[in-house]
């Protein structure tokens, strides 16, 4: 299992983490996902491609700005 860590600044509060667990909760082979709210960061587990996170942050009205770590 695989877990990757991307960068995204617009996040502020917890609606902002709440509506992006959301989204990605709903992609498939996203095994969890965690917003933190402080470090503007998403940490998605499983097997998923980093074209369905970044599409899945920008239905929840946000955008990845990089990969931390790639």
């Amino acid at each position: 299992m695989t877990t990757r860590t991307y960068s995204v600044p617009g996040i502020s509060c917890t609606h902002c983490k709440t509506a992006i667990e959301g989204e990605l909760a709903d992609v498939n082979g996203v095994d969890s996902a965690v917003v933190d709210v402080d470090a503007r960061t998403v940490s998605v587990t499983g097997e998923v491609t980093e074209e369905a996170v970044r599409t899945a942050v920008d239905e929840a009205g946000y955008e990845v700005a990089g990969r931390i770590g790639a």
